[in-house]
């Protein structure tokens, strides 16, 4: 005979806690909507697919003309050698293209959320305002390295197949083998990134600050403009030294017989120094501000 069921054995079932607070988005959870978000941009895509075709274009154009480039630093070499066209390709870059390419997201990824109004909508998702400006920024950061990763592989491809792989001529005018050359020419490519990395931080600040995409966008372009044509003016050497531009030209250095690192190695305290003053400036700057229209 069964034993009766007592009032006391039995076990309610377990009911949740509601009242428990709902787990935070980590800043890696963040990041990843982030860079969802740039990734189903039109203007992302375009701008990658224009680093892969612009190149090929370019020396396509170059190849097929008698006359050189003379003016610009290995102007004279593109069609001798192959490892001269993305160096060429890197000098007309940096005075034109760089700016541009490193505020194209950055200008625009803070100064968006206030052009739509959408401030109180990613702050209502459980994250802070650190989490969100951080995220941001490497997103940022990470499209300025992926553009440049990819503007400096098509342009080296394409001047080895179209071009050819014959030795390159040193600025101290030394013959340099091609393995050799091929090295130097991904080392200077390289060398674009902290200060492009600090165009970056310049556009990040500007976006949000003016929380206009068209100021952030275009002030950082019309900066560089103007840092490089202080850069080309006599008697403000010492200024000259402080412009993230004049860390563009550092990799010019590495190309003489006897390579010197000191402009490199300054470069890169400068690029340091603008891109933690930029980030610091405009992290405190979102802190503090009053965000309840949106």
């Amino acid at each position: 005979m069964n034993a009766p069921t007592t009032t006391a054995s039995r076990v309610p079932p377990a009911v949740p806690d509601v009242s428990a607070p709902a787990r935070r988005p980590g800043t890696a959870t963040v990041l990843r909507w982030e860079i969802t978000k740039l990734a189903a941009q039109a203007r992302s895509r375009y701008t990658l697919l224009a680093c892969v075709l612009a190149p090929i274009a370019i020396v396509l154009i170059f190849n097929g003309q008698q006359t050189t480039p003379s003016d610009t630093i290995y102007g004279r070499q593109i069609h001798t050698s192959g490892y001269a066209m993305p160096l060429f390709l890197l000098a007309f870059a940096s005075q034109w293209i760089f700016p541009v390419l490193a505020s194209l997201v950055a200008g625009d990824i803070f100064a968006n959320e206030d052009q739509h109004g959408t401030w109180k909508t990613i702050l209502t998702r459980s994250v802070s305002r650190s989490q969100i400006f951080w995220a941001k920024t490497v997103t940022a950061i990470l499209f300025t390295v992926a553009v440049v990763i990819v503007l400096a592989t098509t342009t080296i491809i394409a001047g080895m197949l179209l071009i050819g792989t014959q030795p390159l001529t040193g600025l101290s005018g030394q013959v340099i083998a091609p393995g050799a050359a091929l090295q130097l020419v991904i080392v200077s490519w390289a060398t674009a990134l902290p200060p492009l990395i600090g165009f970056t931080a310049l556009a990040i600040l500007l976006s949000v600050v003016t929380r206009n995409p068209s100021a952030g966008v275009a002030a950082p372009v019309v900066l560089g403009l103007v840092m490089g044509l202080l850069g080309t003016i006599g008697g403000i050497d010492l200024t000259r030294r402080f412009l993230l531009t004049t860390g563009l030209d550092s990799w010019h250095g590495l190309l003489t017989a006897h390579p010197f690192y000191a402009p490199l190695t300054f470069g890169l305290a400068v690029s340091a120094a603008w891109t933690i003053g930029c980030l610091a400036f405009a992290y405190f700057s979102l802190r503090r501000r009053d965000i309840t229209g949106g």
